[in-house]
């Protein structure tokens, strides 16, 4: 189940792209998950560990990747139970989070009132322990603290 605590955390790691460029591994980057996440986010090919094709940019480094990738990625293999800045991603990235919190207990920090489509998830949030099922109630929630 997705977990989210709104507003500030101290706990949380607030800038997961820094964290990203410190500690992933390569085995992260080729794994099948990562490949289809920086596909869709960032329109990238990964070809291997170090190297990464960008429409944009062309090759690029594993360090080049968007921030939100980076944070998914951290949130799908970081095995600690850290808590990531979830608004280091962009509403692209919400999909991604839902499919990680069905694979595992997931919590995340947000900033902000990300978009995670008008209904058909659940989210404990944890400032006030409701769980929501649609956008409307999370809004409802997420403006008291964000």
């Amino acid at each position: 189940m997705l977990k989210i605590y709104f507003g500030d955390m101290e706990e949380a790691v607030y800038h997961p792209p820094v964290y990203f460029d410190n500690q992933y591994e390569d085995a992260w980057i080729v794994d099948p998950l990562s490949v289809e996440m920086i596909r869709d986010v960032d329109k990238s090919e990964v070809k291997g560990p170090h190297l990464i094709e960008s429409p944009v940019l062309g090759p690029i480094s594993t360090k080049e990747l968007s921030g939100g990738v980076k944070t998914l990625i951290l949130m799908a293999f970081d095995d600690e139970g850290r808590i990531f800045n979830a608004s280091a991603c962009g509403d692209n990235c919400a999909k991604w989070i839902l499919k990680i919190a069905e694979k595992k207990d997931l919590t995340i920090n947000l900033r902000h009132r990300m978009d995670f489509g008008k209904d058909g998830f659940q989210i404990k949030i944890l400032n006030t322990g409701e769980v929501v099922c649609n956008r409307s109630d999370m809004i409802r929630v997420a403006a008291r603290y964000v």
